[in-house]
């Protein structure tokens, strides 16, 4: 099953080489690449307090050099040989933490401003967030590969943050955006491996 993305392959590349000279110099520094994750937690915790406040425009600044800095952890874990297991599991629940305290904040705002109707859409948009990554951490942990979706954490990040960045209302938009794409990610992967497993299973009788 090919699974197209809302980012393109091309841009996620292009994007990634233009953080690479960053990466490099941060590398140079000797910091540790768990420092970078720690401060993109602490940089999206204090993007969700912003907005329940109900400063969009620089929450979303906040949440965006999140995603930024969660990005140069891992490239720079890879750059400097430092990937390690717990890495990954500390990268990966710090990730969960500070989207899903990002979102109650988004939740606040628009419970603040009345809006209940997008607010029950915020919970919809984080349970569909999370059904995302357990599904892939459920089958990669069954032996299959599950990097397939419309929209992944990428993706929401840029949602939420450029939504927001232009205009708080978007934000409407973005949320619904989520709510349901998140949950038909969900059931792409459910697809993916099932037709993955009933590849293998016919193979085998073959």
């Amino acid at each position: 099953m090919k699974s197209s993305t809302l980012l393109s392959n091309k841009i996620r590349n292009t994007y990634l080489g233009l953080l690479k000279p960053l990466v490099e110099r941060i590398a140079k520094s000797r910091i540790h690449p768990n420092t970078f994750t720690t401060t993109s937690f602490i940089f999206g915790c204090a993007g969700a307090v912003v907005i329940a406040s109900g400063v969009v425009r620089l929450a979303s600044i906040l949440l965006l050099v999140s995603g930024i800095l969660d990005n140069i952890d891992g490239n720079l874990a890879r750059l400097t040989g430092k990937t390690s297991k717990f890495g990954a599991l500390f990268d990966s629940t710090l990730d969960r933490y500070s989207e899903t305290i990002y979102f109650i904040g988004v939740a606040i705002f628009f419970l603040r401003d009345g809006a209940f109707a997008t607010a029950a859409a915020t919970a919809i948009a984080l349970t569909g967030s999370f059904m995302v990554s357990y599904i892939r951490a459920r089958a990669e942990g069954l032996g299959y590969s599950c990097d397939v979706g419309f929209i992944q954490r990428p993706e929401r990040i840029v949602i939420i943050g450029i939504s927001g960045l232009i205009h708080p209302w978007l934000l409407i938009a973005a949320v619904w955006t989520i709510a349901f794409f998140s949950n038909f990610t969900a059931v792409q992967r459910l697809i993916y491996v099932w037709k993955t497993a009933e590849t293998e299973t016919n193979g085998r009788k073959d």
